[in-house]
């Protein structure tokens, strides 16, 4: 039987089908496309028939995973809400192009507006060719480390994605039951799904906050002689505390303002690290033995991997399953889940940097 890999079910543009139109001058998307889908790794290699079965696996996963993560949270997902979209790498790096893209173009504009005149269209054709080429190895690199991902689409259609060749590789690695593991992984994503569909307000809020930030955060020309001294100067402070490169050239105030962001971040992942345990029992028999694995894997990078996970920040996230987790669990103990809800009101009830924390302080502020 031939090998294949897992099928991609779009082949270009965001996983709705719409296509990306002409690249901006700064940055050629499609060509980051291009560089992504041929650098990239496909992950494990499985027979089409096997690979057929994987699919309609996680479909039935995501399925089974809408009504026992509604039970638990209380959320429910409305009912024309996008359903989950299997992909595999090169699909993932497609609909996160599209997304960058959306959520560039004013940084795009800001850059562009600070340009010299005298750039020609030759040298803007060639810088494009080298960001879009930056983007798509970057991207490449994070394509095997995500196993599902709701993806915010400014610009296009949000939905939720479930990368099939990771899960299948992370299943394999730490040799615990596939039915179960994707049942769990599907529970995590749904809870995601749930949080950005049933509360109408938050995909807005989060890519508004994204992008300003982003825009605030792009450097001008005369910025970068002086962010490469910054680079060169304090490279080991980002090692050690694998917040990643950007932190290192923002302001006080541009840091604050990450944190706040970094803080619903934690929620929105803890929050779904708590429902995908508590409905596990119920219909995942082997949850604690995945939970246990899973969160050594967590742990567990080494070398290359390590250094670029602390470069990107990606330490980061990993400390945001924790704090985001025990926030919930230390709020709901306390005010019960419909409780815990009210942070769901709006953009004011959202747990502050400091109170992601000490979740007494966000029960004070929210509950009195």
């Amino acid at each position: 039987m031939t090998d294949t890999t897992l099928p991609t079910p779009v082949d270009a543009g965001r996983p709705d089908g719409s296509g990306g139109g002409a690249p901006a001058a700064s940055v050629d998307y499609e060509f980051a496309k291009r560089t992504g889908r041929a650098i990239v790794n496909p992950g494990p290699q499985v027979s089409s028939d096997e690979a057929a079965a994987i699919v309609a696996d996680l479909r039935a996963a995501a399925a089974s995973a809408v009504a026992p993560v509604a039970e638990t949270s209380a959320l429910t997902a409305p009912a024309d809400a996008p359903a989950p979209l299997v992909v595999d790498r090169a699909g993932w790096i497609s609909a996160n192009v599209d997304s960058f893209r959306s959520m560039l173009d004013p940084v795009v504009d800001k850059l562009n507006a600070t340009k010299k005149s005298s750039t020609s269209a030759t040298a803007a054709a060639i810088g494009g060719k080298v960001t879009g080429a930056e983007m798509g190895g970057l991207l490449a690199f994070l394509s095997s480390k995500v196993l599902g991902q709701y993806d915010l689409a400014p610009g296009g259609t949000p939905r939720l994605l479930l990368v099939a060749p990771n899960i299948v590789a992370t299943e394999r690695r730490l040799e615990v039951d596939p039915t179960d593991f994707r049942r769990w992984v599907a529970m995590h994503e749904e809870t995601h799904r749930v949080q950005f569909t049933a509360v109408p307000w938050l995909r807005d809020h989060m890519v508004s906050r994204t992008q300003a930030l982003a825009v605030d955060l792009a450097p001008t020309p005369e910025d970068l002689s002086k962010r490469f001294e910054q680079l060169t100067k304090n490279l080991p402070e980002v090692f050690s505390s694998g917040e990643g490169i950007g932190q290192l050239f923002a302001t006080p105030e541009q840091k604050a303002r990450i944190a706040e962001l970094t803080a619903v971040m934690s929620l929105l992942e803890g929050h779904a690290d708590v429902v995908m345990d508590a409905v596990g029992p119920q219909v995942i028999p082997s949850v604690s033995e995945i939970r246990r694995k899973f969160d050594e894997r967590r742990s567990g990078s080494v070398g290359i991997d390590r250094l670029l996970r602390k470069l990107l920040g990606l330490e980061a996230k990993m400390r945001q399953y924790r704090d985001g987790a025990v926030f919930v669990r230390a709020v709901t103990d306390q005010v019960g889940r419909d409780g815990f809800n009210a942070v769901w009101t709006s953009p004011e009830t959202l747990p502050r940097a400091a109170e992601i924390v000490d979740p007494d302080a966000w029960v004070r502020r929210v509950h009195g």
